[in-house]
């Protein structure tokens, strides 16, 4: 499933500290780059299509778009995750073409399959990594790029998924997909009919279904309550409006319904979504 990260346009990154992690968050994706680091755990790691017992430290680079998760002993509650989370585009073509950046831009390029760094590097990282969430303003910008460039630069790193797993799951390269996107995006709020969207491109509606569902892995209909429930996510964690509206304007007509598949799909309400927030740094 897609997962809507709370980093936004203003955001730089951001620091995600969890301490007694519960590891019951899905398999997903998005379309940030991602820092994770899991301390005091063991369990599986997935990451794409490589599924890998971890013991701590585990340390991993994920690409935009790649599926991951964690399992571990919800019961241990020394656990620790910390995530970094952040947009590659704050790193543009014209900065990584630059001698200094060759070893962020080949990294960048090898995340997309997911890259497992070694104990010698953790050992270096571990602290600067967890005093990320403390540290504010310049200073947090320069610890961000040292700990960037010392994981490009690092040795004996292992490269999880498969080569032809990589791209799956980014719908950017169809021009149908983006037009379809745009415009659950602008009518959101609305009764969304699979006919309306079909007729949109030109198409039957069972040839879109077909379409669809192999672009995307998922129904239409699926599709359509992930982008809602993401939506009212990003709403939750971005603005003061109370839960209520926030169903409503993400597109569900039924309170009970809309707590319900948020539940489903984050584990928890939106109320304890929300409170959440404690465990987030922006930068």
């Amino acid at each position: 499933m897609r997962e809507v990260t709370p980093v936004s346009s203003e955001d730089l990154f951001v620091v995600l500290n969890h301490y007694n992690a519960k590891f019951d968050f899905p398999v997903h994706f998005h379309p940030e780059y991602e820092i994770n680091l899991v301390l005091n755990s063991k369990g599986k790691r997935i990451i794409g299509d490589s599924i890998l017992d971890y013991n701590s430290p585990d340390l991993v680079l994920i690409g935009p778009n790649t599926p991951h998760a964690w399992t571990g002993n919800v019961n241990n509650l020394n656990a620790q995750v910390v995530t970094i989370q952040f947009d590659g585009h704050f790193f543009n073509e014209k900065m990584l073409k630059k001698k200094f950046a060759t070893s962020i831009k080949n990294m960048f390029e090898k995340a997309a399959r997911g890259i497992l760094f070694p104990a010698e590097t953790i050992d270096k990282l571990q602290g600067r990594l967890i005093k990320l969430s403390e540290m504010h303003g310049f200073d947090s910008f320069m610890g961000f790029l040292s700990i960037l460039y010392d994981l490009s630069i690092s040795r004996n790193q292992t490269i999880l998924a498969s080569q032809g797993f990589v791209g799956q799951f980014d719908t950017n390269n169809s021009h149908r997909i983006s037009k379809v996107i745009s415009y659950l995006q602008e009518n959101l709020i609305n009764d969304i009919k699979i006919k309306q969207v079909a007729d949109l491109v030109n198409m039957s509606e069972t040839a879109f279904s077909h379409f669809f569902k192999k672009r995307t892995q998922r129904s239409f209909s699926e599709y359509l309550t992930d982008m809602r429930i993401s939506y009212a996510a990003r709403q939750i964690l971005e603005t003061d409006r109370n839960i209520s509206e926030i169903c409503f304007i993400s597109g569900f007509n039924n309170l009970s319904n809309f707590n319900r598949t948020f539940k489903g799909r984050y584990g928890c309400t939106p109320g304890e979504f929300r409170s959440q927030q404690q465990f987030l740094t922006r930068h």
